[in-house]
């Protein structure tokens, strides 16, 4: 049956009934360390190497993916399954850089064929104890709605820029297919659990196909170390959030540890909609990008994925390579023809028809090659089906026959196109007499095309005979990439192509070509030296390590989760951090005579996102009662001006009052503004305005505020992320500038301030302290409140005093932020409205020990 969580999750997502239960998933098999030897004849009787309950404590990692990495076939006599490695698998090529004899790793995933409900204990069994493989078994039609519904007419042609602008071009969203995706992701999930040791085990998730997988294991296992990669593009913000369930995507996402990417730009893109979507901001930290969520830090991994050198030297090493190598040599090196190559999958991304225009632009703009170059193009099967592919095909061929006819000889054809399916070493031999290798995506997550290129250039002793090349002699390599694929960025010695633009193509297809010698040895040798360093060995290790880095703080935090169905999160604190009790609070209260109360104004006392910032009555009404009481020393310290803060506070007779950020200080309404810190010369003021009101013209919504002793930029109503940006330029801007003057320049919520050094909330704070000392006033009760970073300072003085000469041996400390986020304060409230009624509850007591007139 269907877990109700599962259900409950499934009705969110929908908006709908719960889907029907597929009981014939619940078949579960043996966790691991229960795994008995009993196996079918065709596999190994001893399994003492493999098994998993026999092997010594080590790492262990999950790998998770829509696919497993095994080639099932049919027994001749229909009995039963035989199953080997898909030697190519990504999956299984990232083991080289994980270490066999330090970690463990078992796959989670489906297999290709279908298997009778019948037959799916065996194939489990026999699959987790010979290939410590776990197959997720799905029903075929659930299966089609999952990947060729949602996966495929959604997800993918969306990640790849490509709207459904009308019902012919890409599908329109359907909540029936959002619902089977949850429901694949979910099983997925449930199979996890079969096998995970949660304490110790590392989850590694790959790709669009299972981008909500985090949450359902976030959601059973708090502390999870889980890592997700992305290995299609991420779109930009303005291309993502047309998509309906935008927000359960990203929320997902952020179930996770680590998320990685294959390109900064595919990164910035996700970190945009983050920023965009639901208002997270990232910090760059050495080197390490992260988000804080709901007090976890996601890290956010940028390395692109490489190749497995060891196969692809063993298949050049093949004598069926060199013996195809020599056939491709003798049909086109001894006739005196240059081959370039393109290999690419037969769909709508891949930009085929336009390399074929280009090719045809290339042969019109230069006679002098018709004849000589040769465009051999090996059209892999579409991994999708329907008319786009078909149209694409039809395309494909019409374009070829019409170049063949224009610019063909006797002997002589242009334009090869090999549509069949190839043995790897075939394409392998291709790379090695190819002259030039041409990518002209215009989307791609990665492409790997390009590495095996070069590494294939490389050769081999054997290879060079094949060719008759000199050994002593430097290889050479020249490629054509699209601007629009995830590995040209590693390539800087690529042409590199906007693959829209025929002219341009065709002109760098001729330069490829008529390049000296020399510059082509250069650049294969830099491209090579990269490629052959940053295979997939590499980029796995350097995965699971950042991976690790990002979950050694699990267990030091206290967490728990919050929220229902697809918004469920994790929040996760020190261990001294906690929610603060008001009856707890009150009580210490009322049996206290000697308190200090520090309270910030904007975002704790008054939301942020109020138009009006002045002061409601019912606060009015509250920091009165409080004052009245003469066993209280109430402070309002703020950033604002004095003029503002005597404005908006006059009413309140008692009240002390802080402004921009404790420069300005008066005890009550009659006293006197003092001044505290350097002298306010604010000649400085003449540097940074001009600077400021630059950045303003610049930024849309952004303001300019002129204090008495400080200058504010404000963006709160700009784009967030140019505000942001622009921001960081002006900190930078303001700190050259203002070097030599004396003020501070700091970047805040929304805001860059420049003030007089020396001034700070916290320095509030010791005034008040040490003066209510001097006084004969020991505090025993403190309690400090503020939202943002210019709060920590005073959080931090009043947890320092304790047990300090400022206060009371007995005084009890409440440092308290707003919010649940990493803070110096001990507790938190969620929002103003609880810090209101805190308030209101402390000020109920005041007026309770009033005397009575």
């Amino acid at each position: 049956m269907v877990t109700r969580s599962y259900s409950n999750l499934l009705e969110l997502a929908s908006g709908e009934s719960p889907p029907p239960s597929f009981d014939q998933l619940n078949r579960r098999i043996p966790r691991v360390v229960d795994i008995m030897s009993n196996l079918d004849n065709d596999y190994p009787s001893d399994l003492s190497a493999v098994s998993p309950s026999s092997v010594s404590p080590k790492d262990r990692v999950i790998i998770v993916a829509n696919q497993l990495p095994i080639r099932v076939h049919r027994k001749l006599d229909n009995q039963g399954w035989t199953f080997d490695w898909v030697e190519d698998s990504l999956l299984l090529q990232l083991k080289d850089g994980l270490g066999e004899d330090d970690v463990e790793v078992i796959y989670v995933g489906c297999l290709q064929e279908e298997i009778h409900l019948n037959e799916q204990e065996e194939v489990s069994q026999i699959l987790l104890e010979t290939f410590k493989c776990v197959p997720t078994f799905l029903p075929p039609e659930l299966f089609s709605r999952f990947y060729h519904g949602f996966c495929k007419q959604q997800l993918w042609p969306l990640f790849h820029y490509m709207l459904p602008l009308s019902p012919d071009l890409g599908g329109r969203f359907d909540r029936s297919l959002w619902q089977a995706y949850v429901s694949v992701n979910k099983i997925f999930a449930d199979k996890i659990l079969e096998v995970i040791n949660p304490e110790d085990d590392f989850v590694w998730v790959h790709d669009y196909h299972l981008m909500v997988l985090p949450t359902f294991l976030r959601k059973r296992f708090n502390r999870v170390k889980l890592g997700f990669f992305l290995h299609s593009p991420f779109p930009s913000s303005e291309i993502y959030k047309t998509l309906p369930v935008r927000e359960e995507l990203l929320r997902a996402l952020l179930n996770s540890d680590l998320i990685g990417f294959h390109t900064f730009d595919y990164a910035r893109h996700f970190l945009s909609c983050c920023s965009r979507m639901l208002g997270l901001s990232y910090e760059s930290k050495r080197g390490y990008i992260g988000l804080e969520y709901y007090g976890r830090t996601v890290s956010i991994k940028i390395l692109a994925v490489g190749i497995h050198m060891g196969q692809l030297k063993s298949v050049l090493s093949l004598s069926e390579t060199e013996k195809k190598v020599a056939e491709l040599k003798s049909q086109f090196r001894d006739r005196g023809r240059v081959m370039m190559l393109g290999v690419d999958d037969m769909d709508i991304f891949k930009g085929i028809s336009l390399k074929l225009l280009a090719m045809e632009q290339f042969l019109i703009q230069h006679p002098e090659w018709r004849g000589k170059v040769v465009l051999v193009q090996i059209a892999n099967p579409a991994r999708g089906r329907g008319r786009d592919v078909q149209e694409v095909q039809a395309e494909t061929y019409s374009t070829v026959k019409r170049i063949n006819e224009t610019f063909g000889q006797p002997g002589y054809e242009p334009v090869i196109l090999i549509d069949k399916p190839l043995p790897f070493y075939e394409k392998i031999a291709y790379y090695v007499v190819a002259e030039c290798c041409l990518v002209t995506a215009v989307r791609d997550g990665m492409n790997l095309i390009p590495y095996e290129y070069i590494i294939s250039r490389q050769g081999n002793e054997k290879l060079d005979k094949a060719l008759e090349l000199d050994p002593c002699n430097r290889k050479k390599s020249m490629l054509v990439v699209s601007e629009f694929i995830g590995c040209s960025p590693s390539l800087s010695g690529a042409i590199r192509v906007n693959p829209w633009n025929i002219d341009a193509v065709a002109e760098a297809m001729d330069c490829a070509i008529e390049m000296a010698e020399a510059e082509k040895q250069l650049r294969h040798e830099k491209h090579y030296r990269y490629v052959s360093t940053h295979d997939v060995g590499y980029w796995a290790h350097s995965f699971l390590q950042d991976l690790e880095r990002a979950c050694k703080d699990h267990g030091r935090r206290r967490c728990w989760g919050i929220g229902f169905g697809l918004g469920f999160r994790v929040v996760a604190l020190d261990q001294s951090f906690r929610k603060l009790s008001i009856e707890h609070i009150v009580s210490a209260y009322r049996r206290t005579k000697k308190r200090a109360i520090l309270l910030d104004y904007d975002g704790t006392l008054m939301p942020q996102a109020s138009i009006d910032k002045s002061p409601s009555s019912k606060s009015i009404e509250i920091l009165n009662k409080l004052c009245r009481d003469e066993n209280n020393m109430v402070f309002l310290v703020s950033a604002r001006s004095r003029t503002t803060l005597d404005a908006w506070f006059s009413p309140c007779e008692n009240l002390g009052l802080a402004a921009e950020h404790g420069y300005f200080m008066r005890l009550k309404r009659n006293a006197e503004w003092e001044t505290h810190g350097p002298a306010a010369d604010c000649c400085w003021k003449q540097i940074a305005e001009p600077v400021m009101k630059l950045y303003t013209e610049t930024t849309d919504g952004s303001t300019i505020e002129d204090k008495e002793t400080s200058l504010v930029w404000s963006y709160e109503d700009s784009d967030p992320d140019f505000g942001s940006c622009q921001a960081k330029e002006l900190l930078d801007h303001l700190e050259s500038v203002l070097a030599n003057e004396p003020v501070s320049v700091k970047s805040g919520q929304t805001i860059v301030e420049v003030k007089p050094q020396g001034v700070n909330k916290g320095l509030v704070a010791e005034r008040i302290l040490s003066s209510m000392q001097e006084s004969g006033m020991l505090p025993d009760f403190v309690l400090c409140i503020g939202d943002d970073r210019s709060d920590e300072d005073m959080f931090e003085v009043v947890m320092n005093s304790i047990a300090g000469p400022s206060l009371s041996p007995t005084a009890e400390i409440f440092a308290c932020t707003v919010g649940r986020k990493p803070s110096r304060a001990k507790y938190y409230l969620e929002d103003t409205v609880e810090i209101v009624r805190l308030m209101q509850g402390l000020a109920s007591v005041s007026e309770e020990a009033a005397p009575t007139s």
